[in-house]
C-alpha cells in the first residue's frame, strides 16, 4: 500500500499549514479521476463541487481559529447505502433509480460533517450490502490490493470504502458491517476496519440489510485513524489512544470453526502472528467455542439477513426484481420461507448465544481470529455462481461470528510487505470497543514482523 498519511498526520499538517483542505480534496479528486486507477469503479458518484466549497469552508475557519475539530477539512467517502441531502440512496443498485433525493443526511453523516470531514464521494458496494466478496455487476468491480494486473475481489461489501482508502482517493471511509463488510474489504486490502458494538451508532439514514445485526463502522490506514472516526460516529468524545502493552494481554483462539479449512497463507500469517505476539509476553490460549457450533443451524434458512431484508424488499422487489443482482435476490427472497415462529426462535436462540459466549470469553482481553477463511479470490475465478458462494461464505464465515454474539471487533493487517493480503481479527463481546482499541493500537506494529 502506498504510504499515505494517518489522519493525525493530516491533522497536524493542516494545523501547521503545511497543506490545506483545498489542497486535499483536490489530490483526492485527481486520484479518483486518474484513468489509470480504480476511481471510476471505487465511486457511484463524486460530489465535487461541494466538496471543494466544503474544503475552502473548513480552510477559512481554521484561519479564523474557529475549526470545528482538529480533523476539519479531511476528505472522506461514504458508501452508497447512506442518505446524503439532496442525493440519491442507490445501495449500489439500479432498483432505486427513480427513489426521491434523501431530505436530510444520514445521522453518521451529519456527525463526520458537524467535526468538519468534508465528503467527496459516495461509494461502490455490493447491491444492497449482501455480500462479502464486493462484485457489483451494475458499477463495475474495483480491484482490490493484490496483484491488479490479475484482478482479485476488494471484499464487501464496502468494497469501494476500502479502495478509496487504499488508493488515496479518500483518507477514511464510512462503511457497513452485517456480516464483516467493514473487516472483510479491510483485510482484502491491507488496511484497518472496524465494527463496532451496534447499540454505539445510529442506524438512521442508512439502507437496512438485517437491523438485529447491520453495524456502522470505519475503514481507514489504522488503528488510531479508526478509534477517531469511530468517536465521531458515535458521539463521543475523541481521545488520545493509549496503546496497551503486548506483555501480559491475554488472548483467546477460538479452536471451534474459526481455524477450519484456511488457505495456507491465511494460517501461515495468523500463526506467525501469534508466534510474535507471544514472544513479545503476550499470554495465548486456544479454547474451544462449542456455541459457534449453534451459529450454522441458526443461519440455516438465511438468518436475520434474509428474514429482515426480506421485509424490507418485499414490495420493491415484486415490481424491480428485474433489475437486481440474481445473486443478491436469489439470498432476500429466503426470508420469503421463513415464518413468524422462525424469526421468534432465531431472536430467542441469538439471546442464548451471547449469554454463553460472553460468559466464556469474559476471563479473556479478546478472542483473536483470522479475518477471512480465504485469501482474496480472483474476479475471474467467480463467474460461476458455485464458486461465488464457496468464496463469499468462506470470506463472511468468521466475521459472521462475531455479529451473531452482538460484539464488537476489528481487522488489522498482519501479512509482511508483497505478500497477500491477511487480516488478524481481535475481538470482544459488546461494549468493550474501547479495550478493543487498546489492544489493537498496542500489537499493531507487532503482528506484521
Amino acid at each position: 500500500m502506498p504510504d499515505f498519511p494517518t489522519l493525525a498526520k493530516l491533522a497536524d499538517d493542516l494545523e501547521s499549514g503545511r497543506t490545506t483542505s483545498r489542497k486535499l480534496v483536490e489530490a483526492c479528486i485527481a486520484k479518483i479521476a486518474d484513468p489509470a486507477g480504480e476511481g471510476q469503479r471505487t465511486f457511484i458518484h463524486v460530489d465535487k463541487d461541494a466538496a471543494l466549497a466544503t474544503a475552502d469552508a473548513m480552510d477559512a475557519l481554521r484561519k479564523a481559529k474557529a475549526a470545528p475539530s482538529r480533523y476539519a477539512g479531511i476528505p472522506v467517502s461514504i458508501k452508497d447505502l447512506f442518505d446524503i441531502k439532496g442525493q440519491v440512496t442507490r445501495a449500489g443498485s439500479r432498483a432505486l433509480d427513480d427513489s426521491p433525493p434523501a431530505e436530510q443526511d444520514a445521522a453518521t453523516v451529519a456527525r463526520l460533517r458537524k467535526a468538519g470531514f468534508v465528503v467527496i464521494g459516495r461509494t461502490n458496494m455490493t447491491e444492497f450490502a449482501y455480500s462479502g466478496i464486493g462484485i457489483n455487476p451494475h458499477y463495475g468491480t474495483p480491484k482490490g490490493a493484490w496483484n491488479r494486473a490479475e484482478g482479485h475481489v476488494p471484499g464487501g461489501s464496502s468494497s469501494g470504502a476500502a479502495v478509496s482508502v487504499l488508493d488515496g482517493m479518500a483518507h477514511g471511509a464510512l462503511g457497513t458491517d452485517t456480516g464483516g463488510s467493514c473487516r472483510i474489504p479491510a483485510a482484502y486490502n491491507g488496511i484497518v476496519g472496524y465494527k463496532p458494538t451496534q447499540r454505539r451508532v445510529p442506524l438512521d439514514g442508512a439502507v437496512p440489510l438485517s437491523f438485529s445485526l447491520d453495524s456502522i463502522g470505519p475503514l481507514a490506514r489504522s488503528v488510531s485513524c479508526c478509534a477517531i472516526l469511530d468517536a465521531v460516529l458515535a458521539n463521543e468524545p475523541i481521545v488520545a489512544l493509549k496503546p496497551r502493552p503486548v506483555k501480559g494481554m491475554r488472548l483467546a483462539v477460538p479452536t471451534t470453526i474459526a481455524l477450519d479449512d484456511l488457505d495456507a497463507p491465511v494460517a501461515d500469517t495468523f500463526e506467525r502472528a501469534l508466534k510474535s505476539l507471544a514472544d513479545h509476553g503476550a499470554i495465548i490460549e486456544r479454547i474451544e467455542m462449542a456455541e459457534f457450533h449453534d451459529i450454522g443451524p441458526m443461519n440455516a434458512k438465511g438468518g436475520f439477513a434474509a428474514s429482515e431484508s426480506y421485509a424490507w424488499h418485499r414490495y420493491l422487489i415484486t415490481s424491480k426484481g428485474d433489475v437486481y443482482d440474481p445473486r443478491v435476490s436469489v439470498r432476500i427472497m429466503r426470508g420469503e420461507a421463513q415464518s413468524a415462529a422462525d424469526y421468534i426462535d432465531l431472536l430467542n436462540e441469538r439471546r442464548s448465544l451471547i449469554a454463553r459466549v460472553n460468559a466464556r470469553i469474559a476471563p479473556y482481553d479478546a478472542l483473536v481470529l483470522p479475518t477471512t477463511a480465504n485469501t482474496p479470490p480472483k474476479i475471474s475465478d467467480l463467474a460461476d455462481d458455485k464458486a461465488f458462494t464457496t468464496q463469499n461464505l468462506r470470506a463472511l464465515r468468521n466475521c459472521t461470528l462475531i455479529n451473531m454474539i452482538d460484539g464488537c471487533a476489528i481487522s488489522l493487517p498482519a501479512h509482511r510487505a508483497g505478500d497477500v493480503p491477511v487480516g488478524l481479527m481481535l475481538a470482544g463481546a459488546g461494549g468493550s470497543d474501547r479495550r478493543i482499541f487498546e489492544l489493537a493500537a498496542g500489537m499493531e506494529a507487532v503482528i506484521r514482523v
